[in-house]
């Protein structure tokens, strides 16, 4: 009969005789120990788990059933196969050792057949159960490192269709930084919020954050006189310039129509779509009120709009913080979501602080110590 070479097997019995039965009988077939009392047998098996417990019940001191009680409890022996072995064949003992977790029960005097038998078919499956745990260990380092990569590229490709926005604009700089900072602290203080519980989790906040640098890509369809114009646009400009939202939009959706339908995609489209729609209606490009804003579009409104009020733009200087403050409460429930205007008025120093350490210019600094 073929054997398991290097498989390793912990005999416990208080007979001298018994193990020396299973010392001729598996001794040279395999890595055999043995340990003449529970408490012994217990420490080997802790020091080094065998691969394989052959398990008397009936000894003194600590039986059977109780070192198989503590070999169960232990996460370093929990996992490692028993058979117990007994002189006992009444149903209730074999029973009670299936219930406290033995693999297999064998009746003394052995059978050597059967005992080399029932041997080789629990290594054979511890074998394969370990072969099986480290494929599945292997498999789950080789997703994680897939979704990294993915993520990666995702992050990449975000981060490179923002900075051609940015290229159209230059006086932006760290405004992609700052926005993603603010999207992350208002999503967060939300996920507890007891109108928006449920609505979000980390996988969405994470998605949001790091979609929100498209919200202004449509920005490459304005011509650069109305785009970087040193004043205020005209009507007819100003209508040109509101088409960036559609722009966004309608870019987003044809990558997704050549790519497939992504998620972190789908929510950058909506955030390009509807960030400037206003709580009360009069926003654009859709006129869409309160309730009808995704959430996405109706964060990214209030983050965009302290941005664009605390930076400088070419056609007015950074407003002071306090003044960004003053602005933004004054547009709730008309310009921004209520619940979410009375977050950013809680933690409106966190979103100095965050656009402070992405400060684009001195100016900029001094305009948020005001």
């Amino acid at each position: 009969m073929t054997h398991l070479p290097g498989s390793s097997i912990l005999a416990v019995d208080d007979t001298t005789l018994n193990l020396d039965i299973l010392v001729g009988t598996l001794g040279e077939l395999y890595d055999l120990s043995v340990a003449l009392d529970g408490e012994t047998a217990l420490e080997m098996a802790e020091r080094e788990p065998p691969d394989l417990i052959l398990l008397d019940i009936m000894m003194p001191g600590l039986d059977g059933y109780e070192v198989l009680r503590r070999l169960k409890a232990s996460p370093r022996t929990a996992e490692v196969p028993v058979i117990m072995l007994s002189a006992l064949s009444e149903l209730e003992s074999k029973s009670k050792g299936f219930q406290l977790g033995a693999v297999d029960y064998l009746t003394k005097p052995f059978e050597l057949e059967e005992l080399l038998a029932r041997v080789k078919t629990h290594l054979t499956l511890a074998r394969t159960r370990e072969e099986l745990r480290q494929h599945n260990d292997l498999l789950e380092r080789r997703v994680r490192e897939r979704t990294r990569e993915v993520l990666l590229t995702q992050q990449a490709t975000i981060e490179s269709m923002a900075i051609l926005a940015e290229f159209r604009d230059p006086e932006t700089g760290e405004h992609i930084h700052r926005v993603k900072g603010y999207v992350a602290l208002l999503a967060r203080e939300m996920e507890d919020h007891p109108v928006y519980r449920g609505l979000l989790d980390k996988n969405y906040i994470d998605l949001l954050v790091n979609s929100c640098p498209l919200h202004d890509i449509g920005k490459v369809g304005v011509p650069d006189h109305i785009l970087l114009k040193p004043g205020k646009l005209t009507d007819e400009e100003f209508e040109i310039m509101k088409r960036h939202a559609e722009y966004g939009f309608g870019a987003i959706e044809a990558v997704q129509k050549r790519l497939g339908v992504m998620p972190f995609l789908r929510l950058a489209a909506k955030i390009a779509h509807t960030h400037h729609e206003k709580w009360d209606g009069t926003g654009y490009p859709r006129g869409l009120k309160g309730e009808e804003i995704p959430l996405c579009g109706r964060i990214m409104a209030l983050a965009d709009v302290y941005d664009a009020l605390i930076s400088r733009r070419v056609y007015k200087p950074p407003f002071t913080h306090g003044r960004a403050v003053e602005i933004i409460i004054e547009g709730r429930g008309v310009h921004f979501d209520p619940d979410l205007t009375d977050i950013f008025a809680a933690h409106h120093e966190e979103f100095r602080h965050i656009a402070l350490d992405n400060a684009e210019s001195e100016e900029q600094r001094e305009a948020l110590g005001r």
